[in-house]
Parts: structure tokens; C-alpha cells; sequence
């Protein structure tokens, strides 16, 4: 599929549905605490959304390559997990635990409306489940810093290169792993379109960003060694020495004059994002 540019249009209704979808990720934050199952979150995500309008993005989606469609609402992907974990009654968040939580949103236009069908957004935090460890203060702290790193590098007439740089120049400075066979990417019209956007690279590189690409910029990082294998649910991507992961996501818009985040976390989200929950 080649890059899309998106109408002004388009991206007032993916910043409608965007911002909608940030207020469920706050309340999924919200509900997170030790002994509760990422089964109940699953499901509160899901009634959340439909209450919204909303259609779950992930529910019944196929990856390229994939047998197996992802069964939930939202990704928990609890600490060696990296990303994709499949939520289940018997995924018990415990104190000491950190989980990511990623979701995406299929937002319905509307039968006559002469825009596409549904437009979509996507995104991800990653929280502390009561007392975590220094340690994994810093690795929620620093990745979701190198996320916001990552999007002041977007401008119009800069590169996709410029993005992974800033990244990965922030995360190397704690010397985190940088997980690098799964990127950010395109979104809009699909879930998932061109380009991707890696977590690593060189300035002046890979496709230009214009006015109107919307993109999902997703830091994912590791305490150790930054290689991943999937695990046998065809989805789980869990780090291969089990060091702690961390993984924060937001879809934003190139603009004119420079970048608008479409999925802006609440200002209250940074008691989850840089320390643990009491």
C-alpha cells in the first residue's frame, strides 16, 4: 500500500476519534491494580468504545503473514511481554508488575458521508501496578520521554529517519535495548499502512514527512537484550532473556507548520507514565 496523504477533513474526525480513545486508554489506567485480570480490562475496552462508537480496531485482526486473528480489544503485555500480549482470565496483574496496554479504535464516518467509511487511531502506555522497582520507574520514565522526543523531531520536509534517530538516541543514553524487527507506522484509512516508522536510524532518511501523514510513533524498549521471539499464541512478542519491556504510542499528524498529537494522553496519565501506583 503506498504512503496516503490525509484531507483536513479526515484528520479532524481521526483527532475526534483519537481524542475519544485517549479518554478510554485513561480509564483502562485508571482500572489497573493488583488482582484484576486483563480479561476485565479487555472487556471494559471494549464496552467503552462501543459505547463511544466505536468498533475495537484489533478484535478479529490478521497481521500480514499471521494464521491466527488477535481475539481482544487491547494488547496487556505484562513485563518480559513487549508487545501484542493476549489479554485472558488467567492474566493476573500482580504488585510489582508493569503492563502495557495497547489499543486501537475503528471510528465509523457514517453511510453518507462522501469520506471513507471508518478511519482509525491507534496507542499505548505502559503502567506500574502498585510498588515496581527504581528500575522500572526509569524504564516507564525514559521511553515514554523518548516517545515525546520522538515526536518534537516531525516537521514538514523532514524524513522518517529523523523520528528513529531521536529515539534512539534518547533510549542508548540508559543504554536500553531497542527492539528493531517491530516499528511504528501509518494509520488512517487502515490500521496498519506505509511507512513504517523503525525506532532507529539517520537523519535525513527513508520518506519524507508531509502535511497530512499520520503516523503512529511507538518507542518499544528493553532492560537487556533488545531481541524479541514470538511466543507459540502466534502473537506475544516476549523479550529473549525476560529483561523487563516497555512500550508507549501515540498517532499524530504532520502539519504545515509542524506536528499535532491526535491521541493526547491526559495530563493526569503522568502519575501511571513516571511512577508506580499506590
Amino acid at each position: 500500500m503506498p504512503i496516503t496523504i490525509k484531507t483536513p477533513e479526515e484528520i479532524a474526525l481521526i483527532r475526534e476519534g483519537g481524542r475519544l480513545l485517549a479518554g478510554i486508554l485513561q480509564k483502562l489506567s485508571d482500572a489497573t491494580r493488583p488482582g484484576i485480570s486483563t480479561i476485565e480490562l479487555d472487556a471494559t475496552a471494549e464496552r467503552l468504545i462501543r459505547e463511544a462508537g466505536g468498533e475495537p480496531a484489533f478484535k478479529g485482526y490478521r497481521a500480514k503473514g499471521s494464521r491466527v486473528v488477535f481475539p481482544s480489544t487491547i494488547c496487556t503485555s505484562i513485563n518480559d511481554e513487549a508487545v501484542h500480549g493476549i489479554p485472558g482470565p488467567d492474566r493476573i496483574l500482580r504488585d510489582g508488575d508493569i503492563v502495557g496496554i495497547d489499543i486501537g479504535m475503528r471510528w465509523p464516518i457514517g453511510e453518507n458521508s462522501k469520506l471513507r467509511k471508518a478511519l482509525y487511531t491507534d496507542m499505548a502506555v505502559t503502567v506500574g501496578i502498585g510498588h515496581i522497582s527504581p528500575e522500572a520507574k526509569q524504564l516507564l520514565r525514559v521511553t515514554a520521554e523518548a516517545l515525546e522526543i520522538g515526536i518534537r523531531a516531525v516537521r514538514p520536509g523532514g524524513y522518517i529517519g529523523d523520528i528513529g534517530h531521536a529515539v534512539e538516541k534518547h533510549l542508548k543514553k540508559y543504554h536500553y535495548g531497542i527492539i528493531r524487527n517491530l516499528a511504528g507506522h501509518g494509520v488512517g484509512y487502515e490500521l496498519h499502512e506505509e511507512p513504517l516508522i523503525p525506532n532507529y536510524g539517520s537523519p535525513g532518511t527513508g520518506a519524507e514527512l508531509k502535511p497530512g501523514l499520520v503516523i503512529a510513533i511507538e518507542p518499544m524498549a528493553t532492560m537487556g537484550d533488545h531481541r524479541v521471539r514470538l511466543d507459540r499464541d502466534g502473537w506475544t512478542f516476549r523479550t529473549v532473556d525476560h529483561s523487563l519491556a516497555a512500550h508507549f504510542e501515540k498517532t499524530v499528524a504532520v502539519t504545515n507548520d509542524g506536528v499535532e498529537v491526535l491521541t493526547p494522553f491526559l495530563e493526569t496519565d503522568r502519575r501511571y507514565i513516571f511512577s508506580s501506583r499506590n
